[in-house]
């Protein structure tokens, strides 16, 4: 996608000069003459990068500058003179400006200087953008047959640009399976942006994946770029997609077909080149079928799909997981488990995955500091967390804001997974202890995303 420049400047040759090159490499020029023109410009059109003169009548560059500052508006601004001093030189970097060019300037020294400012511009929005999902751990960590067969099709599947669709339950790693198949992408040099659908109020889902212009709705100060423009050239992670208000569903469906969108409150239309890879701990099929998810997106999300195993399906892998947690720079450093402990662990179905069990080794380590845990500690700290190793009445069915489809849908899938487990982690065994025919058994675990071995 090409940057939007605007070049500010009285000299209309020098206007013309500049503009000529720099369209040239392919970037969208605008030209204002004089700073109030830009002023008007920047109210009413969002710009990735800002080129002006430093001496121009009535209002100078960097009185323009200020300008800019005081509105709230922190486009990226590039400042050049042909007789300017170090005073301005440090005053234009205080206001914000990303660097001071003098004239004359050579052909090639502007070209690297925006080039460079806008790559600058962009890693600073990316940090400011991604701050609270920054997770310096994106380990998979297992050597069971389960991580082992999914570490296999993130091979097969990372370096295609095939869309994925990554199903699994809460706190499997679902996120970390993302960052993987990004990692080994052809965009692996760009960037891994996530949206978490479920988090974001639906009447702002739209501006957070494609952006806004200044004014598009109240509190919309300044431009923004949203997630696709961010994660252009990488990799954007819908999670959580089963969450999507309808209406944005229509929306994201053309992005996926035509690769373009319009920021919100914008007529320009915007194209970016993003693998999607979307996250669900939903039944997108039942969905479909219940008509609360289209069946259009579903196909075009749904290229190859990756089921990421809950906990208790690669218990093989809890001591591995205690290890990674209690290691240097997790919170879990200094815990100390007995080997009856961690037999104790692995006892346990740990219905809240792979994050149950890291906020566990969290909370041991706060309590038993340089203790040796025992077998009896991890009980106790498990029961008076309101868990228990023993398997816990159902209680209550019913949840409010879920259809019956769903609930029934969740029981039937925790009914055949316990089936699974309890016949040797066998199929063919589970169906015929459940009494059901074993095609329509299997047709099911296909359905709800359920391994076990085809006998």
């Amino acid at each position: 996608m090409s940057a939007r420049i605007l070049i500010v400047d009285d000299e209309r040759d020098l206007l013309m000069a500049f503009s000529r090159l720099l369209a040239g490499e392919s970037y969208d020029v605008e030209t204002a003459t004089s700073a109030e023109q830009a002023l008007e410009l920047l109210d009413r059109v969002s710009f990735d990068l800002v080129l002006t003169d430093l001496s121009m009548p009535q209002m100078d560059g960097l009185d323009m500058l200020t300008r800019m500052r005081q509105r709230g508006d922190a486009t990226p601004t590039l400042v050049i003179s042909g007789n300017g001093t170090v005073e301005h030189a440090v005053r234009a970097v205080k206001l914000g400006a990303l660097d001071f060019l003098e004239k004359p300037i050579h052909r090639e020294r502007l070209i690297l200087t925006v080039q460079n400012a806008l790559r600058y511009a962009q890693l600073q929005e990316v940090h400011g953008r991604l701050q609270a999902d920054v997770d310096h751990d994106k380990t998979l960590v297992g050597h069971g047959a389960a991580m082992q067969k999914l570490r296999a099709l993130i091979g097969r599947v990372a370096p295609s640009d095939g869309r994925v669709l990554i199903m699994g339950e809460n706190g499997t790693g679902k996120e970390l399976v993302a960052a993987a198949i990004h990692a080994g992408s052809a965009g692996s040099t760009g960037h891994c942006v996530k949206l978490n659908c479920g988090a974001v109020p639906r009447d702002l889902v739209e501006s957070e994946l494609f952006g806004h212009e200044k004014g598009a709705f109240t509190g919309a100060v300044a431009a923004r770029k949203g997630r696709f423009e961010v994660a252009d050239g990488g990799t954007l992670m819908l999670d959580e997609i089963g969450d999507m208000p309808m209406p944005m569903q229509v929306k994201l469906l053309r992005v996926l077909q035509e690769g373009q969108f319009e920021r919100v409150g914008g007529a320009r239309t915007l194209k970016v080149d993003v693998r999607v890879i979307a996250a669900t701990n939903r039944d997108l099929g039942a969905m479909v079928d219940d008509g609360s998810f289209r069946e259009d997106l579903y196909y075009r999300l749904n290229v190859v799909t990756l089921h990421v195993p809950p906990l208790r399906a690669r218990k093989e892998d809890i001591p591995l997981l205690i290890g990674h947690f209690t290691s240097p720079g997790h919170k879990g450093f200094g815990l100390r488990l007995t080997a009856e402990a961690v037999e104790a662990l692995k006892a346990y179905d740990f219905p809240g995955n792979v994050r149950e069990l890291e906020n566990l080794t969290e909370r041991m380590a706060i309590l038993f500091p340089g203790e040796a845990v025992s077998a009896g500690l991890i009980q106790e700290v498990l029961a008076s967390s309101g868990i228990s190793h023993q398997k816990p009445s159902r209680g209550t069915l019913y949840e409010s804001g879920r259809s019956l489809r769903d609930l029934l849908h969740d029981i039937e899938r925790q009914i055949m997974v316990e089936a699974i487990a309890a016949n040797g982690n066998s199929k063919g065994a589970a169906a015929l202890a459940l009494g059901t025919e074993r095609s329509h058994f299997y047709k099911k675990c296909r359905q709800y995303g359920i391994r076990g071995a085809d006998n």
